[in-house]
């Protein structure tokens, strides 16, 4: 056998080999956090039971007719979504909201309060792993977080007084992120000969702003353009990651100080959903067709968009 091909072998087996020790550990940081809250949801069922408030605890669940259970769903496809494609949650879950006239500041508070959960155990994986750089984090963080403070105070009240408009402003962002997704499909490899100079402060705040105003947009916005101007990929996932999580804390903590916990039934099952899919989700993404995916979601997501935008503009 020539000597190139068995180097290419070895070299083919050794990626191989990383590949899977990446996806193993991410697997046992996301298990020990499926573990933890299955712990915590336990004693906290099992002292309702034993208080006699178990019958009043369903009796909430069904509430809104029963979204707690649909936001169960909503919360696990989003997850097994961004789970393989690096992106899609909050557009996903907004996306969804929106559709069940949920109001804009509502929803943003709702999926930034259960990401922040399922954002700090991606974040977890990632710097056991080394994806993270130190730099580039504190560059994405710092403008995200003042972003994400205007976004959250200034959908706060505009989400509250001019909720149609606000509604639909967001419907066609979401609407423009479905093209954005489905745009992947037919993305060419970016060289690195063809980096271009990126204003990591401007990105920051303008990521920050759109993800905590619009409910998600983070990911197609930031992760994509660091990618796109050839950051060296997993510097650019983990590190914008680990600034994600950051800004949905900061955005969850403004959307409390601000509105108080509202419909928290949606949030507990974003959360639930989120943290039960997200140990397996590491395991699709060498699985799953990347390229279908981006037109799935991408297809569901325009068409989502647009019902809320004909809802909005003509009822």
């Amino acid at each position: 056998m020539p000597l190139l091909s068995i180097m290419l072998m070895m070299r083919q087996y050794g990626l191989k080999r990383f590949c899977d020790m990446v996806i193993s550990r991410k697997i046992q940081v996301r298990l020990n956090v499926l573990f933890v809250t299955a712990a915590i949801l336990s004693i906290v069922v099992f002292s309702m039971y034993e208080l006699g408030y178990l019958e009043e605890l369903q009796g909430i669940l069904a509430k809104d007719h029963y979204i707690f259970y649909w936001m169960l769903l909503v919360g696990v496809f989003a997850e097994i979504v961004a789970g393989s494609m690096g992106m899609g949650y909050g557009v996903i879950c907004t996306t969804t909201l929106m559709l069940l006239n949920i109001p804009p500041h509502i929803v943003s508070a709702s999926i930034h309060s259960a990401e922040s959960f399922t954002t700090a155990a991606g974040s977890l994986s990632h710097i056991k792993l080394k994806n993270v750089s130190k730099s580039l984090v504190k560059k994405l963080a710092i403008p995200a977080v003042i972003g994400a403070v205007i976004g959250a105070v200034s959908l706060t009240y505009l989400g509250e007084y001019y909720a149609k408009v606000t509604k639909t402003f967001i419907a066609f962002y979401t609407l423009y992120l479905g093209f954005q997704i489905l745009s992947n499909v037919f993305k060419e490899k970016q060289s690195k000969a063809l980096k271009r100079k990126t204003n990591l402060t401007r990105l920051g705040v303008i990521g920050g702003f759109i993800d905590s105003f619009a409910g998600g947009g983070w990911g197609p916005l930031v992760t994509g353009t660091l990618i796109k101007n050839a950051f060296t990929p997993r510097f650019a996932v983990g590190s914008s990651t680990v600034a994600k999580f950051i800004l949905t804390l900061t955005a969850a903590i403004t959307f409390f100080l601000t509105l108080g916990i509202q419909h928290w039934n949606i949030i507990l099952g974003l959360l639930i959903g989120g943290i039960i899919t997200a140990p397996f989700s590491a395991m699709l993404t060498a699985k799953l067709p990347v390229k279908k995916m981006f037109v799935i979601i991408g297809t569901l997501v325009i068409v989502m968009s647009s019902i809320t935008i004909y809802k909005s503009v003509f009822n």
